[in-house]
C-alpha cells in the first residue's frame, strides 16, 4: 500500500511540474517509473504489478483512436493524408528497418526497431505548434493530421510483432505466421462488425433509454473489454479488439459521449502504463549504449525528415513547407513506446537492443520542442534560394497592394460564407479584402479578380498589412472558436473600436466569443431556422412588416425561440458542447408534488426560464402568476444542469 501512495504522489508532483515547464506528461511518467524501477536506488515496484493493470491504458488507447477514426472517416481521409500518413509509416520502417537488417540485426527486431522509429508525437508537435501560433499554419495541419493517423496504421503492427516471436529466420515460417495472423485479424474484423452492425446500436439505445451514466459507463467498459477478451482468444493483441469495436461505435450517434466516459479510465491507466515501461529502462546502461543510441536518434531524424519532405513534395507543396512538415514529424512518438513494451513482452526484442531503442527515441522527443520551435530557419537550409522567392501563383499579403484601401472589409476566411459577404459587398461597392491559407481556392478567386491572399490572418502582421488600421468591419468566416478569439485577441489591441462580426456554427460558443471582444456573433444554424421560419410566415401572408419585426426581434433577445428546442438524443449522442448548451424540458406535476397549489414565481427557479405551462391539453405562454395543479406540464428552458435542479424542485414529495 505504501509502495502505491508513493506512486501516486511522484506521479501527481511530476505531472503537475512538467505541466508548468510546457514538457509532455508522458515523459514525467517515465521519469517516475525510472525512479521506482529495479534499476535505480530507492523503493522498488515490481513492474509486473504495475503492468497486468497498465496494460488496459493501450486498450481504451486503441479504442479510442478506434472512435476517432471510423470506417466513414477513413474512407474520408483516402486522399492526401491517407496516402502521405500511410507512406511515411511505411517508408520509415522499411529505410530503418533494412539499415537495421544491412547492420547484422535479425530481421524481427530490425523490423520492430523500423515499425517503433515510424511513430511521431502528436502530443509534442500539437502542444508546441499551440505555443508558438503555428497550429493553423498549412505545414501545422498536415504535420498533425499525419501524426494524428499513425496511430492509425499503428495497428498492424499491434497485430504482426506478436507473431514475430514465435518464428525463426526462415522466411517460409514467417510468411505462414504472418497470414494466419492477418486471417485471425479479417475474422476478428467481420466478427466484430457483424456485430456491432446488428447489436451495438441498438443496445446502447436501450441503456440511454435508461438515462442512467453509471449504466452507460458499465456498457462501454464491457463492450470495449469483451472485443479485447475476443481477440485476444484468437491469439491477437486486446488493443486490436479494442481498436475494431471503437471503430464501429465511431459510426453510430453515441460516439461523443462514448470518448468522454472512457476518457478518465484511458487517461489513468495510459500514465501507469508509461510508468510501467519507464521502470524498464535502466540508466547505467547509457554509458555503454550511448554511442549506438546518438547513432539512432541521428537515424531517425535524418530518415524521417528526408522522406516525409519528399513524400509531401510529391504530393504539389512548395519546398519549404514539405521540409518543415518533415522536421515536424521527425521525432520520436509515444505509441513506439507502446510497440516497444509489446514487443519485450512477446520477447521479440532483447533487452539490450530495448534500451537502445528507448534511449534514442527519448533523447529525440527531447530535442523535439527546438525542432519545432526552429523548424522554418532549419527547413530554408535545405531549400534553394530560388524556392524562397515568393511564388506569384499563391498569391500571398503584398501592402503595396492593399495599402490604398480605405474604409474596407476584411474577411478572415475565404470558403462558402466568406465568399457570399465578398460577393455582397461587390454589389454594394464596398471595397474589401480576404484572407485564405487554401491556395488553390485563393488561385482560383484571384484570377478572378477577387481581392483574395494567402495569409494567415491569425497573424497580427498580417492584420496590419490589410490595413487594419483603415478598416471599417472585419467578419470572421471560419467555423473555428480558438482561430476566432485569437483574431479577436489581436483587433481588440490595434483597434478596440473596430467592429468584429463572428461566425459561429450554434449558439454554443457565442457568449465565449462576446466576451472575447465580437461586436456581432452569428450563429448560422439558428440564423437558417430564422430564414425558414420567416419565409414560413410570408407563405402564410403574415405582412411583411411584421415578419421583419418578427426576426428583428429574435436577433435582439438572441434567438429565444429558436433556443428553445428539445434536446432528445443529442444529449447522449452529441459533443461535449451540446451537451452542455441551452435547451427544452417538459416536468409533469405528480399528484404528491409539494409544488402543488403554489405559483411558479414563488418556487424561484434559478438558471431556468419557465417558458410556458400546459394544463389541460391547453398551453399558457404567461405562467407566472398561474397556482400549479396536479397534471399540470411545465415547460422549462436552460442548461441541463440548472433544468435538472428545477426538475428535482417541482417534482420535490411533501414530507
Amino acid at each position: 500500500m505504501i509502495h502505491l501512495l508513493l506512486l501516486l504522489g511522484s506521479s501527481v508532483a511530476v505531472v503537475v511540474l512538467f505541466q508548468k515547464l510546457h514538457i509532455p506528461s508522458s515523459i514525467g511518467y517515465l521519469l517516475v517509473g525510472v525512479l521506482f524501477g529495479a534499476h535505480t536506488p530507492g523503493p522498488v515496484i515490481e513492474v509486473q504489478q504495475i503492468r497486468e493493470v497498465a496494460e488496459f491504458g493501450i486498450v481504451f488507447l486503441l479504442f479510442t483512436i478506434g472512435l476517432s477514426f471510423s470506417l466513414p472517416q477513413i474512407h474520408a481521409l483516402r486522399g492526401q493524408v491517407l496516402g502521405l500518413g500511410t507512406g511515411q509509416v511505411l517508408l520509415t520502417t522499411a529505410v530503418i528497418g533494412g539499415a537495421s537488417w544491412w547492420l547484422g540485426l535479425p530481421p524481427a527486431t530490425a523490423f520492430i526497431i523500423g515499425a517503433v522509429f515510424a511513430q511521431s508525437s502528436t502530443t509534442i508537435i500539437s502542444k508546441q505548434l499551440a505555443e508558438q501560433g503555428d497550429e493553423h499554419s498549412r505545414h501545422g495541419r498536415l504535420g498533425v493530421a499525419m501524426s494524428v493517423f499513425q496511430d492509425v496504421t499503428a495497428v498492424p503492427f499491434v497485430v504482426v510483432i506478436p507473431v514475430l516471436s514465435s518464428i525463426d529466420d526462415d522466411a517460409s515460417v514467417l510468411f505462414e505466421a504472418l497470414g494466419w495472423a492477418m486471417a485471425k485479424a479479417v475474422l476478428a474484423f467481420l466478427l466484430v462488425f457483424v456485430l456491432g452492425r446488428w447489436l451495438l446500436r441498438p443496445l446502447f439505445h436501450a441503456v440511454v433509454a435508461r438515462r442512467s451514466a453509471e449504466l452507460f459507463t458499465l456498457t462501454v467498459l464491457f463492450v470495449s473489454l469483451l472485443a479485447a477478451w475476443t481477440t485476444n482468444r484468437l491469439g491477437l493483441s486486446m488493443a486490436f479488439g479494442a481498436f475494431l469495436v471503437g471503430m464501429m461505435l465511431g459510426e453510430t450517434e453515441f460516439r461523443h459521449q462514448v470518448e468522454s466516459t472512457i476518457r478518465p479510465f484511458r487517461d489513468v491507466l495510459i500514465g501507469l502504463f508509461f510508468v510501467s515501461i519507464g521502470m524498464l529502462f535502466d540508466p547505467s546502461a547509457i554509458p555503454q549504449n550511448w554511442q549506438w543510441a546518438v547513432v539512432g536518434v541521428a537515424t531517425m531524424l535524418l530518415s524521417k525528415t528526408l522522406l516525409v519532405a519528399l513524400i509531401v513534395r510529391l504530393s504539389g507543396l512548395d519546398g519549404l513547407t514539405a521540409w518543415r512538415t518533415g522536421l515536424l514529424l521527425a521525432v520520436g512518438g509515444e505509441f513506439g513506446f507502446a510497440l516497444l513494451a509489446i514487443a519485450l513482452d512477446v520477447h521479440a526484442l532483447t533487452n539490450h537492443h530495448a534500451q537502445i531503442v528507448f534511449t534514442a527515441v527519448l533523447f529525440s522527443m527531447i530535442v523535439a520542442p527546438f525542432l519545432i520551435r526552429y523548424n522554418n530557419a532549419l527547413a530554408r537550409l535545405f531549400v534553394w534560394k530560388s524556392d524562397l522567392q515568393v511564388d506569384p501563383e499563391t498569391y500571398p499579403v503584398d501592402s503595396e497592394t492593399t495599402k490604398h484601401l480605405r474604409d474596407h472589409t476584411i474577411i478572415c476566411g475565404y470558403g462558402r460564407i466568406g465568399q457570399s459577404v465578398g460577393h455582397f459587398l461587390e454589389e454594394e461597392k464596398i471595397p474589401y479584402v480576404a484572407l485564405d491559407l487554401d491556395s488553390a481556392r485563393v488561385k482560383a478567386a484571384h484570377i478572378a479578380g477577387e481581392p483574395v491572399y494567402y495569409a494567415d490572418s491569425s497573424e497580427r502582421d498580417i492584420l496590419e498589412a490589410v490595413g487594419l488600421d483603415t478598416a471599417k468591419l472585419i467578419v470572421i468566416s471560419y467555423d473555428d472558436p480558438v482561430l476566432a478569439k485569437k483574431i479577436l485577441h489581436h483587433v481588440r489591441a490595434l483597434r478596440p473600436d473596430l467592429p468584429v462580426m463572428v461566425r459561429t456554427r450554434d449558439e454554443t460558443h457565442v457568449e465565449e466569443l462576446r466576451q472575447a471582444g465580437a461586436t456581432e456573433v452569428v450563429p448560422e444554424v439558428l440564423e437558417a431556422g430564422l430564414m425558414i421560419a420567416s419565409h414560413a410566415l410570408l407563405l402564410l401572408n403574415v405582412p411583411f412588416t411584421r415578419v421583419v419585426r418578427r426576426m428583428q426581434q429574435q436577433r435582439a433577445s438572441r434567438y429565444r425561440l429558436l433556443r428553445e428546442f428539445y434536446r432528445g438524443e443529442e444529449e447522449f449522442s452529441d459533443d461535449f458542447n451540446r451537451v452542455i448548451a441551452d435547451g427544452l424540458r417538459s416536468v409533469s406535476i405528480s399528484s404528491g408534488s409539494s409544488v402543488v397549489g403554489k405559483k411558479l414565481k414563488e418556487l424561484e427557479l434559478e438558471g431556468v426560464i419557465v417558458s410556458s405551462l400546459v394544463r389541460q391539453g391547453l398551453r399558457e405562454s404567461e405562467p407566472l402568476d398561474l397556482v400549479i395543479a396536479e397534471d399540470d406540464v411545465v415547460v422549462l428552458f436552460g442548461t441541463p444542469g440548472n433544468l435538472d435542479l428545477a426538475e428535482r424542485k417541482l417534482l420535490g414529495k411533501r414530507p
